[in-house]
């Protein structure tokens, strides 16, 4: 199997037989899957620990909701509730940080406090000084792709061909993210689950995870707790898209995902170590 490395820093991680699981740590008051439970510092920190110590390898922390719906908030304040976190942590832990924002005010506070990754859900679209920032830093750079904002998203998306358009807009963004002096080996790309897609759109990107793929670079997969989920168990109880998250981690390794942005760290790191062992056969 031909190694796929990622360079987070000036360290080289390789995907090809171990993928990555990212604990996902939101210190908001209105995320759409946990929103306030980890909205205070010490519960936030205890939380990241519990997420390393059950295995993740990266801690994802943000600190604005981009639930469908959801309104923006200042780079101060996303600042105020992420730094501190992310200081803590980086002494606690010896886990990849990862700043889930688009605002390159935040992602380079964040930096400098500990962080090594930049989970930029505009791709790098958000703020014209957001690649540039991340290229000096030599940090990772996830980009996703999502149709419209946050606040509008979910209303009414169109694609003539989803796949080939999220396809081209990753060839456009690494176009752009080498052009201001990035790294290729640092780019992941994620398409963006749940951002701007309705439940067919979701799941024929995740059927052609490969078509996706941009110079053999990462991918990133953020399926949990997502409401297309609950549609297909039929069901809107939260807990019922726990076990269909478990279940895609272990195909979508399969189908070419390298990066898993989980709530449920145990359980998935489980399902993914699992897959590995059938697919290294």
């Amino acid at each position: 199997m031909r190694e796929r490395p990622w360079k987070i820093g000036e360290r080289l991680v390789d995907l090809s037989r171990r993928g990555m699981i990212m604990g996902v740590l939101n210190v908001t008051p209105d995320s759409f899957s946990d929103g306030g439970k980890f909205f205070d510092r010490n519960a936030a920190i205890a939380h990241g620990v519990q997420l390393a110590n059950e295995g993740a390898d990266i801690i994802d922390i943000g600190g604005e909701s981009t639930r469908p719906g959801a309104e923006p908030i200042s780079p101060n304040e996303e600042i105020e509730r992420v730094i501190p976190v992310i200081e803590q942590l980086a002494r606690k832990i010896d886990k990849y940080i990862s700043i889930d924002t688009s605002k390159a005010e935040v992602a380079e506070a964040a930096l400098k406090a500990g962080a090594s990754i930049v989970n930029d859900v505009t791709g790098g679209r958000g703020d014209a000084k957001m690649m540039s920032l991340v290229a000096r830093h030599s940090a990772g750079f996830i980009i996703m792709h999502m149709q419209g904002e946050p606040r509008t998203m979910q209303q009414a998306p169109h694609y003539d061909d989803v796949v080939s358009e999220v396809a081209e807009f990753f060839r456009q963004q690494f176009t752009r993210a080498i052009d201001s002096g990035l790294d290729p080996m640092n780019v992941a790309f994620d398409p963006g689950i749940g951002f701007g897609k309705t439940m067919d759109h979701n799941l024929d990107l995740l059927a052609n995870l490969e078509r996706l793929r941009v110079d053999d670079r990462p991918i990133v997969v953020g399926v949990s707790r997502k409401s297309f989920l609950g549609k297909l168990v039929r069901s809107d109880e939260m807990q019922d898209r726990h076990l269909p998250t478990v279940a895609l981690t272990a195909l979508l390794r399969g189908r070419g995902a390298d990066i898993f942005r989980v709530h449920e760290v145990k359980e998935n790191m489980a399902a993914l170590r699992a897959a590995e062992a059938i697919l290294e056969r």
